[in-house]
């Protein structure tokens, strides 16, 4: 498998850190989504939803069947593959970009990228299953490194998430991970209070320093819904604030639902931020 800095991204781009904000689409096969766009075992319709992300302009697609809801039931791993697998084969097998697989299980890991996908996003960030690593140095498959923690208290925010993250990534580059085959999250509204989400927001720069290339997850979430008093499926502008603020602070990858309209914020944004230009760009 090829590592990240090798992959193709939208319309066949090579992916370079930093020339532009990368987009990755959110696929649920699950029945509880919070964002409300759980798509259940629905195989056909996962795949038009990640061919229409791709037309979109998405550059990775994300395919998850745990829900990350807070107080949601776990599953097995057998669950989750039963539920993943067919519908993982056949975006695979039909879409032209990355696929990262959303689990903190390393069988389902194992099983996945076997399958063809590129990145396994562990939003435990080794903390539940450390083999995950083990997977990753293996396969040479990318690997998220998401912060995320039981309870909700921090000694300082900022710093504990960095150096819980900087944790993981030593997990990671010890069992043969390729520091360029890692990315961080810090992992917004996981174990932290609509107050730390929007500090972390705030002071998202901070993470930008810690050498990895930064993933920021936002998309419909309660904290957009709280400041705005907002329905989930009318959290669009909300979002698209929070992507626009995480680029002018050199985050990498946006994780999100509306791919459409979140494609359109980061070229903009990139416009003013990175320096970037569309092809037959006229000064």
């Amino acid at each position: 498998m090829p590592p990240l800095n090798q992959l193709s991204v939208a319309n066949g781009e090579p992916l370079v850190w930093g020339q532009r904000t990368y987009v990755m689409g959110i696929i649920n096969l699950t029945p509880d989504s919070f964002s409300g766009d759980g798509l259940g075992s629905d195989v056909s319709v996962a795949v038009e939803q990640a061919l229409r992300f791709e037309a979109e302009g998405a550059d990775f697609i994300d395919v998850g069947a745990e829900s990350p809801r807070p107080g949601h039931e776990s599953i097995t791993a057998e669950e989750e593959l039963e539920r993943l697998m067919p519908a993982l084969e056949a975006i695979v097998s039909r879409v032209n970009l990355p696929v990262s697989v959303d689990t903190s299980k390393a069988v389902v890991a194992q099983t996945a990228v076997a399958a063809g996908a590129a990145i396994i996003n562990d939003q435990w960030g080794l903390k539940s299953e450390p083999e995950i690593a083990i997977v990753a140095a293996q396969t040479g498959a990318g690997l998220i490194l998401m912060h995320n923690q039981k309870g909700r208290h921090y000694n300082d925010l900022i710093p504990d998430i960095s150096s819980s993250l900087s944790a993981s990534a030593k997990t990671a580059l010890d069992a043969g991970v390729p520091k360029g085959n890692i990315i961080f999250d810090p992992g917004s509204g996981f174990g932290k209070t609509p107050d730390h989400n929007l500090e972390i927001l705030n002071r998202l720069r901070e993470f930008t320093s810690l050498g990895y290339p930064l993933l920021l997850g936002t998309s419909r979430k309660s904290t957009i819904g709280m400041v705005l008093d907002l329905a989930v499926e009318e959290r669009v502008e909300g979002t698209a604030a929070t992507v626009a603020l995480a680029i002018a602070a050199g985050v990498d990858i946006v994780r999100v639902h509306d791919v459409r309209h979140m494609v359109r914020v980061c070229r903009m944004s990139d416009a003013v931020v990175r320096g970037w230009r569309p092809s037959g760009w006229k000064r």
